[in-house]
């Protein structure tokens, strides 16, 4: 049967099946990077001359900076306001049940302010949020970039905090929003404590709290999305065997971490980060080998060039089962940066829906399995590899060829399916050694012949 009417019949079903679920949706927004000083028209930086002092980034593009920004400045206000009126604008369109905040809401060139300014700031990114969604819930997560003031903060968001919630977040930045009426409840994590030693305080409450809430949710035949700013495992784009800035949590966390997710594996039914700045997914197998669960990346809404390379501003919706948490699909937003600031107008539009661009009906750690093979399992052009780099940056690299190679091909393997820091060094060693052997020889080898090679090596 021809592939385009399988999709068809799978698309059919989809739609029958809402028929009969509860089907609902949420928003995902992460790393805002605010920059509150940032001036459209800026000439040497992001900034306006009198506050230029080494601390605004250089811009390597020629030109003024535009109205929605600049591939190399922090989010300007523009920005932000477009993007929060075009997720209003889909309020009559879909069922909107909440949104998740990732983090990171405050430029990198903030770090160094006072937490009075940060906490202004920070309150005037609220203001917008409670504006744009007055009927939802907003479930905010810490970044490592965000005030360090949980009580201000906990006063400043206490609108979509119950008491229970509000408590432990005061406490530690983690908390449980326990939904009365639903089999799904929603866990923010304080992925900043995931940095800390084993014998840190705080670390270790949010872990003993972390472990209760989950023997408590499996006993009553719950289901969870964790959410946070920080994923497990390392940057897919790190092409080094050795590079632990990469590595979000400390090693200790990072093994305890994917130990519990395999342990709860049965009722985690999400997990949703940020921080990375990128679109991109991440499989967890249990101890025989098997995709066990999940997690997405959503990139970031600040455009902002780092050393790994800019992307254009994104938001993602998320279909749902709110009967069970179940993700059924998702749709990814962005904005083309340049064309906005030449037409100083920011239209939104669709970059890809999950299910069409992939051809996958649902998003389950299996089907998650099978797409990270696709990447790696290819001999000569690789449609599904293109695709999902295009998508890495938020259509930035229009053109995988041209800025990744063989070894970056392969460590966005690694980096989506070797979590664990030891296993994924294994994984990129792998890698160089293929490299190497085939470096002497006169055979040519491009990226994905090179990466067919890689499949005979992978070790679960």
């Amino acid at each position: 049967m021809d592939v385009h009417i399988v999709f068809l019949l799978m698309i059919m079903v989809a739609d029958a099946r809402d028929i009969y679920e509860k089907i609902g949706y949420f928003w995902h927004i992460t790393d805002i990077h605010y920059d509150s000083l940032y001036h459209n028209g800026a000439r040497k930086g992001c900034w306006k001359a009198e506050h230029e002092g080494g601390n605004s980034a250089s811009r390597l593009q020629r030109g003024p900076a535009g109205r929605f920004g600049d591939y190399s400045c922090d989010a300007s206000w523009d920005l932000i306001e477009s993007a929060a009126q075009m997720m209003k604008s889909k309020h009559n369109d879909v069922n909107v049940e909440f949104i998740l905040w990732t983090g990171d809401s405050l430029s990198h060139f903030t770090k160094h302010h006072q937490d009075t300014k940060k906490l202004e700031t920070l309150q005037n990114l609220t203001d917008l949020l409670h504006k744009t969604f007055s009927s939802q819930f907003v479930f905010p997560a810490l970044g490592h970039d965000d005030p360090s003031s949980r009580k201000k903060m906990g006063e400043m968001w206490s609108r979509w905090f119950p008491a229970d919630s509000l408590k432990t977040f005061v406490q530690g930045g983690y908390y449980m929003f326990e939904r009365k009426t639903e089999k799904l409840q929603i866990v923010v994590l304080n992925t900043n404590l995931m940095r800390k030693g084993e014998n840190d305080v705080d670390a270790a409450k949010q872990w003993d709290w972390l472990l209760a809430v989950m023997r408590k949710l499996k006993k009553n035949g719950e289901t969870a999305y964790l959410v946070g700013h920080m994923a497990p495992g390392c940057d897919e784009r790190q092409r080094a065997i050795q590079g632990t800035h990469s590595q979000a949590f400390t090693d200790y966390y990072n093994k305890k971490y994917l130990s519990l997710v395999r342990q709860f594996s049965e009722i985690i039914v999400g997990q949703f980060f940020g921080h990375l700045h990128s679109d991109t997914f991440r499989v967890i197998y249990n101890e025989r080998g098997h995709p066990a669960s999940w997690a997405m990346l959503a990139p970031a809404l600040t455009p902002r060039r780092t050393a790994d390379g800019p992307n254009n501003p994104g938001l993602r919706l998320y279909k749902f089962n709110q009967n069970t948490g179940q993700i059924l699909d998702y749709t990814q937003y962005y904005l083309d940066l340049t064309t906005a600031n030449l037409d100083n107008q920011a239209k939104w539009s669709v970059e890809y829906n999950f299910s069409a661009h992939y051809m996958i009906n649902n998003i389950t750690p299996l089907a998650l399995h099978n797409l990270a093979e696709k990447l790696s399992n290819a001999s000569g052009d690789n449609p599904t590899f293109n695709r999902y780099y295009r998508a890495n940056s938020v259509r930035f690299h229009s053109n995988q060829h041209s800025s990744c190679d063989a070894t970056c091909a392969h460590a966005h393997y690694c980096g989506i399916t070797r979590l664990d820091y030891q296993e994924h060094e294994h994984c990129l060693k792998t890698a160089a050694s293929v490299v190497a052997s085939y470096s002497l020889t006169s055979t040519p080898l491009n990226c994905f012949s090179l990466l067919s090679l890689f499949a005979i090596f992978k070790v679960r």
